[in-house]
């Protein structure tokens, strides 16, 4: 699915963006215009100048937003229910560092929400509306779903493909001819272990010891973007290994390049989150 999509609700179209792991962004000013097309932005305000809606957008926050200013959400919250009380999405996110609500200004101007508000929203201005977003909203999440399985496979199997790199570089330059297999078994594991604390910051003992009822292993647990920086990983320690690196100092560097990668992939969709 491209990052950002529409869903078809009862003959309007409503933009979500991609938001990764923790949800999608919908858009509210699309949800709107089902009430009024000419001016969705006063619905949302309307919705927003409810005292139970005020509650549940901080109550989001406070699950979801460390960096959430609860003294401010309070002073709006007393102020909630009064004939003169008007809250913005604008207001809203500068005055209490919200991340719930994303506003888009500019040309196409516009108010996007985590799907757990947009969806409260919604409901606001139709049950019957709500229920069109979150069927083809399913649907549409049940072909992604589809299609990053399909990435996931692929990018699992080149982790095993540059896994035979790994052992190669650990059987040429750490193993001891000498040894006994069991002894190379050590060897391997340890070896498989630095890329998983660099990446997972466990070992493969210690997850499954977190995880005794799971099938598979510590990298058949992981996302779609920590497999590609574990094939990078995977890359770039057998290089170390040819260098002659301790497994100290390759550590280190591993788990700087895992930060950094993760970071970047994360920025990245963050910034296709915002942009459109």
């Amino acid at each position: 699915m491209a990052r950002n999509f529409s869903i078809s609700a009862d003959g309007v179209q409503v933009e979500v963006r991609y938001g990764g792991v923790e949800g999608d962004f919908i858009s509210l000013t699309d949800i709107a215009k089902y009430r009024t097309a000419e001016n969705p932005g006063y619905v949302i305000q309307n919705w927003m100048r409810n005292r139970n809606t005020v509650r549940f957008l901080g109550l989001w926050e406070r699950f979801h937003n460390p960096d959430f200013n609860y003294i401010e959400f309070e002073a709006i919250e007393r102020e909630a229910g009064l004939n003169s009380f008007v809250l913005t999405p604008k207001r809203w996110v500068e005055q209490t560092a919200a991340k719930g609500i994303v506003t888009k200004q500019g040309r196409y101007a516009a108010t996007f929400a985590h799907q757990d508000i947009a969806f409260e929203f919604a409901s606001w201005i139709s049950p019957e509306f709500k229920l069109y977003i979150v069927k083809d909203y399913q649907r549409l999440k049940s072909e992604e779903n589809s299609r990053l399985s399909l990435g996931w496979n692929l990018n699992r199997e080149l982790t095993k493909i540059n896994y035979k790199i790994h052992t190669d570089a650990i059987k040429e330059h750490l193993v001891p001819e000498d040894i006994s297999t069991r002894a190379q078994s050590f060897i391997y594991a340890n070896e498989a272990d630095v890329l998983n604390v660099a990446l997972f910051g466990k070992t493969a003992k210690m997850w499954r010891d977190e995880n005794p009822f799971a099938k598979g292993n510590i990298r058949d647990d992981a996302s779609l973007r920590e497999l590609i920086v574990l094939v990078n990983l995977e890359s770039m320690n057998a290089e170390l290994i040819k260098l002659g690196l301790s497994r100290s100092e390759r550590a280190i560097r591993l788990n700087k390049m895992a930060i950094e990668q993760l970071r970047v992939l994360n920025e990245s969709d963050e910034r296709k989150l915002l942009q459109g």
